[in-house]
């Protein structure tokens, strides 16, 4: 067969697709709407991750699952802006790691605010700007960001969904390496690169700013300066890419959370975050996690933040496996509230990825 054949071939089944796409919105418009009648989100990770999780599953190639997601989240990020013109807000400005982490879980087709802090991007979800929030929670080698913690104390907010994004560091510049006199990016990013820039770098002044975003932003209009930051960062301030991937360690990871007002349902695959305090007394941590034990409920993360009202006086945060809905969990919390003076649920969520 000739490549006239093949292309022509290609041509049928993208007039095929095209249509079975817009069959697909109009499907999607229609369940939007019946949402709507009985008030519920419409935007739900749960089934978001039911879809996708049946579209790699009966796939068969040569397509990868990567691949197939990519596809299916601009697909959903497209019925979505059909549905309703969807609102995230982030930690901005533009390119920043949080920037791509909402783009890798709403896709392109949603409109986008940038905040300057985490507390902003909640008040945007707060007061109804935005629909969804996305703020980073922690990352595998600098540990938690305490802001976002300390945030989920007084607000109402669910946490809908989380976000995990591999995290690669570049420098950027319009210069040559051996040119470069001083190197911008925020403190979390220096301390990512530490080793790579004592080795390449050492005599070079190191400058923190708020965001890697805003690293590019002075690179870009400082004679002899570079930056580390995202790949997205170097496209859209005109940044030349020096060395690509100069992370100590090649698991970076970044995880992030979708913020939102709505609770979201069970999936089978579900993770519960929850803050609690406790009386100071001996002994008194340990009980409070005999429940999860009792009711064979595995932790995945415990944190604590001093309450800022009381000195010595601490919160926790915990994440465990299983949604607030399922009897097990349902059980080990009603136990915990009775030992405990503060108990608030953070949300159930899909561990998804």
């Amino acid at each position: 067969m000739n490549l006239k054949n093949l292309r022509r071939q290609i041509d049928a089944i993208d007039a095929k697709i095209a249509g079975l796409l817009n069959l697909r919105a109009k499907v999607t418009l229609s369940i939007a709407k019946l949402k709507k009648k009985s008030g519920k989100s419409i935007y739900s990770p749960d089934r978001e991750r039911e879809v996708l999780q049946k579209i790699t599953q009966g796939s068969k190639g040569p397509l990868s699952s990567a691949a197939l997601q990519a596809i299916y989240r601009e697909i959903m990020s497209g019925c979505l802006s059909l549905e309703k013109p969807l609102k995230v807000a982030y930690l901005g400005p533009e390119a920043t790691f949080t920037h791509l982490a909402a783009l890798k879980r709403f896709g392109s087709q949603v409109e986008y605010i940038a905040s300057e802090g985490i507390a902003d991007v909640f008040l945007e979800v707060e007061r109804g700007t935005a629909d969804y929030g996305v703020v980073p929670i922690e990352n595998s080698i600098e540990g938690a960001v305490t802001h976002t913690l300390d945030m989920f104390v007084d607000s109402d907010l669910k946490i809908c969904a989380q976000i995990i994004l591999d995290v690669v560091h570049n420098l950027l510049a319009n210069c040559a390496k051996n040119k470069i006199k001083r190197v911008y990016s925020n403190p979390q990013v220096f301390g990512q690169c530490r080793i790579w820039l004592q080795e390449n770098l050492a005599g070079v002044e190191k400058i923190e700013v708020s965001s890697t975003t805003r690293a590019a932003q002075i690179a870009r209009g400082e004679k002899y300066s570079a930056c580390i930051a995202s790949l997205l960062a170097a496209k859209v301030y005109k940044l030349k890419v020096i060395t690509p991937d100069i992370e100590d360690s090649p698991h970076n990871i970044t995880r992030f959370l979708v913020i939102g007002k709505a609770d979201v349902g069970q999936t089978g695959h579900d993770k519960t975050s929850i803050i609690f305090s406790i009386k100071d007394r001996v002994g008194a941590l340990h009980d409070m996690l005999i429940p999860f034990k009792k009711n064979r409920l595995n932790l995945t993360k415990i944190e604590s933040r001093p309450s800022k009202k009381k000195a010595w006086d601490y919160y926790f945060f915990v994440d465990l496996e299983g949604h607030q809905n399922d009897p097990c969990v349902k059980k080990a919390l009603q136990e915990l509230e009775r030992k405990c003076t503060v108990l608030k649920s953070l949300g159930s969520y899909p561990v998804g990825e």
